[in-house]
């Protein structure tokens, strides 16, 4: 099977995560605005539909990912879920009705063709089965730092750009992390059956990085525009979980003449990405 189970539970589990992000970004529009970091925000979702629908998603979305995850190398399935921008997009699009102009279709095949260009240049291959505490200490310790200084950075600002990049970026290391502790804690599941994954910190650790990414998300999409909270969240997310799988891992990419077709493809992923985040539908006004 080689790549190919690992890809496939990919793809599956960045439509559910695209299908939550339409969900949930009209949930977090229905609800009063919040000014500052809101925990509150959750029991108000909680009261909409759409919104525990989107969670569902979510759910599916968190069981195809682990699977890939368990199969395959942090550094290969991670990014593939920048393939949920485009297919939120199209999602959306279904939703109200609306066709998708010329400049998105050549955006939605930018992002395609890019990210299979990237990966297939830098073929992730390879690294450890376990992660020794010596190499999680000094990543979670960055990690939490990163969250707590772009959120800090964020919830200071009023609504706009700045705010929603910030938190989306805050997001998109949660996010990251979460997958390494997910693919870690299955190793766990695999080596010590359901008791040793219920003991292990992985476990618990992936629990409260996947809260505060949902919490994260929630305040991002609601902070401003999709246009700088999208790409923060989905270009930071596939760049952090490449450096997640190089140093905690030590997965495996080409380098040489090969980084050429990687730089054009994670040209082509960003500006598909961007004018996605730009052009895309309102989910408020179906525009």
């Amino acid at each position: 099977m080689g790549v190919v189970l690992p890809v496939l539970l990919a793809c599956v589990a960045a439509f559910s995560n695209a299908l939550a992000t339409v969900l949930q970004r009209r949930a977090a529009l229905s609800v009063p605005q919040a000014r500052g970091f809101r925990p509150g925000l959750v029991l108000d979702l909680l009261r909409r539909p759409v919104w525990l629908a989107g969670m569902l998603a979510v759910v599916v979305a968190g069981v195809g990912q682990a699977a890939a995850l368990a199969t395959g190398p942090l550094s290969l399935v991670q990014p593939l879920f920048v393939l949920e921008l485009p297919l939120a997009l199209l999602l959306a699009s279904s939703m109200t009705g609306r066709g998708l102009p010329g400049v998105l279709w050549a955006a939605v095949a930018a992002v395609v063709a890019g990210l299979g260009l990237a990966l297939v240049s830098a073929a992730p291959a390879g690294g450890v089965a376990e992660v020794s505490t010596g190499r999680w200490v000094p990543v979670l310790a960055a990690c939490g730092a990163a969250v707590v200084l772009l959120s800090g950075a964020g919830l200071r600002r009023p609504a706009g750009k700045a705010r929603a990049g910030c938190l989306g970026a805050a997001t998109a290391v949660c996010y990251a992390l979460t997958a390494a502790l997910i693919k870690d804690a299955m190793r766990v599941l695999d080596t010590g059956g359901v008791t040793g994954f219920l003991s292990a910190w992985q476990t618990y650790g992936f629990a409260v990085a996947g809260a505060g990414a949902v919490l994260l998300l929630e305040h991002a999409l609601q902070g401003g525009p999709l246009i700088a909270s999208q790409p923060a969240l989905t270009l930071g997310d596939a760049t952090v979980s490449l450096l997640l799988g190089l140093l905690l891992y030590q997965e495996d990419v080409r380098t040489g003449w090969w980084l050429l077709p990687q730089v054009t493809g994670v040209a082509l992923v960003t500006v598909g990405v961007i004018t996605l985040a730009r052009r895309g539908i309102d989910l408020r006004t179906g525009r």
